[in-house]
């Protein structure tokens, strides 16, 4: 396992880290959460500067735009711009970090050609279609259903969790195209645009007040045969290579914020008035907030590890998920600690004067969808039982 970076990595790191603060120091403001047509504009152009820089798809292969660098410099890309706090993948997440990568692995010549350097340009978005409001944490229960007809598909069903799908112009969608077939066998990943006839998005309302996801309704959508990835009926395989990207270094960026917004945390803890001091002077919270730093720097090092397995032959299962559950818990913990350092401030999604503790609200908020989202914690338990530690199967 790699811990440190050579000394070319290490150059990289430093061109890098010049470029962001030039780059940052004239970019604006981030707009509302919630104006998805000012966000996808704003993530847009700054993908576009990283790609007219070349610092867009780190480890993509260069002909299809992007540096064909090591994973490692992905990694050191992230992680700077972490630090520097510059903008994250946003509203393009699926687009880099799902899609493109299992456009590379998977995908003929003639759609990696087409779809692989507007993604990387800023140009565009992607959203996910997998999950289903009647198949729980149970995707291969899917049962939107894909009619061959001639060169086309002809799709009908309901999908639900699809991210800023009301600014994407495709989805990764999974789809049933034999409902005789065992469920694992039936299904057809494919490319969907979002502009074609029988699409309806409903935004949902999340308990942040944010509409970060929606509701999909597809009735008699067309999608050409052209449009699929892979063979007929081995969607599910396509779609584990997508989870290995879902559950493995996809939540780098969020990995890096959490560590620098524990920082931010304990810093607020200095300032929240306690009885005659302070919330840090409570031993118990000093305590928590010290063993929650250590879990994120383990996560760290894991990420590290994975990485340099995935540069040696591929990454194994037992990293994807045990990164995935072992993140999504620490959140968790993380925000017990925010809550116990707000009292009643934690009661504002708003800042309160002189306090600045919204964004720790909402990433307690936030770190219920990560235990579910890429998989529930409970799935990942599974997968590790099962198929890394080869215990009986769930009935």
């Amino acid at each position: 396992m790699n811990l440190r970076f050579g000394p070319e990595e290490e150059k990289f790191r430093e061109e890098l880290a010049s470029w962001l603060a030039d780059a940052l120091s004239g970019l604006g403001p981030e707009p509302a959460l919630d104006d998805w047509v000012a966000r996808r504009d704003f993530d847009g152009h700054w993908q576009r500067m990283c790609y007219d820089a070349g610092y867009a798809g780190i480890d993509w292969p260069k002909e299809y735009g992007g540096r064909g660098a090591s994973a490692s410099e992905q990694l050191i890309y992230l992680e700077e711009t972490g630090l520097a706090g510059a903008p994250d993948v946003g509203i393009n997440f699926v687009g880099l970090l799902h899609a493109g990568p299992t456009l590379i692995a998977e995908a003929t010549e003639a759609q990696k050609s087409r779809y692989l350097p507007p993604i990387l340009r800023g140009e565009e978005f992607w959203c996910q279609g997998f999950s289903e409001p009647d198949a729980g944490s149970d995707l291969a229960g899917l049962r939107t259903l894909a009619v061959r007809d001639g060169d086309e598909y002809v799709v009908t069903g309901q999908k639900i969790w699809t991210s800023r799908s009301q600014v994407a112009d495709f989805c990764e969608l999974l789809v049933r195209t034999d409902p005789e077939a065992p469920k694992h066998k039936g299904i057809t990943w494919l490319i969907m645009p979002m502009g074609l006839p029988g699409i309806e998005v409903r935004p949902l309302r999340t308990i942040q007040g944010s509409s970060d996801f929606a509701e999909m309704f597809l009735d008699g959508v067309r999608i050409p045969v052209d449009n699929r990835v892979g063979e007929e009926n081995d969607g599910w395989r396509v779609a584990m290579v997508t989870f290995s990207f879902e559950r493995g270094t996809a939540f780098v960026s969020d990995l890096q914020r959490a560590r620098m917004l524990l920082k931010d945390l304990a810093a607020l803890a200095r300032r929240v008035p306690r009885g005659a001091g302070t919330a840090w002077d409570d031993a118990g919270i000093r305590r928590d907030l010290a063993t929650v730093a250590s879990e994120l720097d383990g996560l760290w090092a894991l990420t590290l590890r994975n990485v340099t397995r995935a540069e040696r032959g591929g990454l194994p299962q037992s990293g994807t998920s045990s990164f995935k559950l072992l993140y999504g818990e620490t959140l968790h913990r993380v925000g017990d600690v925010a809550m116990r350092i707000l009292e009643r401030a934690a009661l504002s999604l708003t800042d309160l004067p002189g306090m600045h503790q919204a964004i720790h609200v909402q990433e307690r908020l936030r770190a219920f969808s990560v235990t579910i989202a890429a998989g529930s914690s409970q799935i990942q338990r599974n997968i590790l039982s099962e198929r890394v530690l080869g215990l009986p199967k769930e009935r």
